[in-house]
This record gives structure tokens, C-alpha cells and sequence, in this order.
């Protein structure tokens, strides 16, 4: 049994019209799976750079394109990789502990991230051969 949790989409609702537009909405406790404890957001990434290379101890994260397109790229620790776009304003990436991940960008994508813990160093592992020798 895997005792990892895995990423996955989270489709927030999307209320209105193309006539008024749209508004989402994510609630702590509704359609969030932990209470949201940062918010920080990225925006004018080049897009020949990529962001992320890391992974985190305790932190859980949602990644949500709130314009532009975003791939982000995942791998967990019983090596299983995957790839998700973000594309949809709608639509976000719920990104476990133990997630190694990094993200492509095109140039007007503005990545809004949703953590449920604040920003301490000692939660990141930065160094891919760490991760492996970590969680193999």
C-alpha cells in the first residue's frame, strides 16, 4: 500500500456567464483540504526557466493558473511521475508532502499558490538526490 497521498485537480465552481463573467471560490474546509496558512502568487516567468525543483516535509500546496497556461511537472516518492496543465482559472493542482515538483510557464501565467504552512527553509528539500535518498 502506498502511504503517500498522490497529486490531483481540484475543480472549483465557476458561477456566472461569459454575459457578466465568472467568479471561483475555495473555502478552508469546503473544497480546500487544509487550512490555508500562506498565499503567494508568481508572475512574468520567463519561459525558458522553470520554478519549484523541490519538495516539502509537511507543507501541502494547491497550484492555480489564474491566467496563462502552467505545466507542472510531479514525481512522488515510489517514482511515479505525472504531468498536469493548468490552463483554467477554475481549476487547481493539490500538491501532497513528499511531491517533488517544478513548473513551465508561458510568459503571462500568474501562479497563485495556496500553502498550509508558512515559509520555513527546513520544510524544503531542494536537492533531488536528497529527495531520493530521503524517501527511497
Amino acid at each position: 500500500m502506498n502511504k503517500y497521498e498522490k497529486p490531483y485537480i481540484i475543480e472549483f465552481p465557476k458561477i456566472g456567464n461569459s454575459a457578466v463573467g465568472y467568479i471561483s471560490v475555495a473555502e478552508n474546509s469546503k473544497n480546500i483540504p487544509f487550512e490555508i496558512k500562506r498565499v503567494f502568487w508568481t508572475y512574468f516567468t520567463p519561459e525558458e526557466l522553470t520554478r519549484g525543483h523541490h519538495a516539502h516535509y509537511k507543507t501541502e500546496q494547491i497550484l492555480i493558473a489564474v491566467s496563462g497556461k502552467i505545466i507542472v511537472h510531479t514525481e512522488m516518492p515510489d517514482g511515479s511521475k505525472e504531468q498536469y496543465l493548468l490552463d483554467k482559472p477554475h481549476l487547481g493542482l493539490y500538491l501532497p508532502p513528499y511531491c517533488w515538483h517544478y513548473m513551465e510557464y508561458s510568459h503571462t501565467a500568474v501562479q497563485l499558490v495556496l500553502a498550509s504552512e508558512l515559509y520555513i527553509e527546513a520544510d524544503y528539500i531542494r536537492s533531488y538526490n536528497q529527495y531520493k535518498e530521503v524517501y527511497v
